[in-house]
């Protein structure tokens, strides 16, 4: 329900998975299958377009790989982008009596607190004064350290990453698409998206073995065929 609020009342339109597991790198990449080629349709069951929004992009790495990639964005960007962050209590890793994996936890718990509380004009500017810099320099860069914070994120942590484990994120998942698909009236259980290019790759694989000139396609296509062939 989270997902139709911030989609269809709030115009946000992707959806951002990240996991604080190396072991989970390919989560995301997952569920960019699962719930886009499920929910990206704009077509009712009873087939008339829809008039709202439907399924979201998908997307997200794990959390320490995205904090210095695509983090400032979701900071201070102006898209909102809902983002589920997923941490386990345990490590399969103890190393050194767990410090790494305690640090790996500090990251993931001051990510989503960040998102949500901000830091104020206020806040900065004491810290500014504190560490002694000048009121020119202050005025300058105050406004770029301002974080707006109510950012919406999901925190969902669990024991231990296990196969059942795993079964049950990627069950309460898939359940939230088959939900979501309900409330859209969409199919979610067909994907005719894929077909299209599918039938015009199979005219288009010979016509690249052809040493004629091909011009049953748009402009572009005759021209990017033209090029490759020329290259090939």
């Amino acid at each position: 329900m989270l997902g139709v609020w911030y989609n269809n009342f709030h115009g946000a339109q992707s959806h951002a998975l990240l996991p604080y597991d190396q072991y989970m790198h390919r989560f995301a990449a997952y569920f960019q299958q699962g719930d886009m080629e499920s929910n990206g349709k704009y077509v009712t069951r009873s087939g008339h377009q829809v008039d709202y929004s439907t399924g979201p992009v998908v997307w997200g790495e794990p959390g320490t790989n995205g904090q210095h990639a695509f983090y400032q964005l979701i900071h201070q960007g102006t898209k909102i982008v809902p983002a589920d962050f997923l941490a386990s209590a345990k490590t399969h890793n103890p190393i050194s009596d767990g410090k790494h994996h305690k640090i790996l936890l500090s990251n993931f718990l001051a990510q989503t607190e960040a998102l949500m509380i901000g830091k104020t004009s206020e806040q900065v500017k004491t810290e500014l004064e504190k560490a002694g810099t000048s009121p020119e320099a202050l005025q300058k860069i105050m406004p770029h350290k301002v974080f707006l914070g109510n950012r919406p994120t999901n925190s969902i942590v669990y024991p231990k990453l296990t196969p059942f484990m795993l079964g049950l994120l990627i069950a309460m998942y898939e359940h939230k698409i088959f939900t979501q698909g309900i409330i859209w009236d969409i199919n979610s259980y067909d994907q005719w998206g894929v077909e299209l290019g599918k039938q015009l790759a199979k005219i288009i694989e010979p016509e690249l073995s052809c040493s004629d000139d091909v011009t049953s396609h748009d402009s572009s296509t005759n021209g990017l065929m033209k090029f490759l062939k020329s290259h090939m």
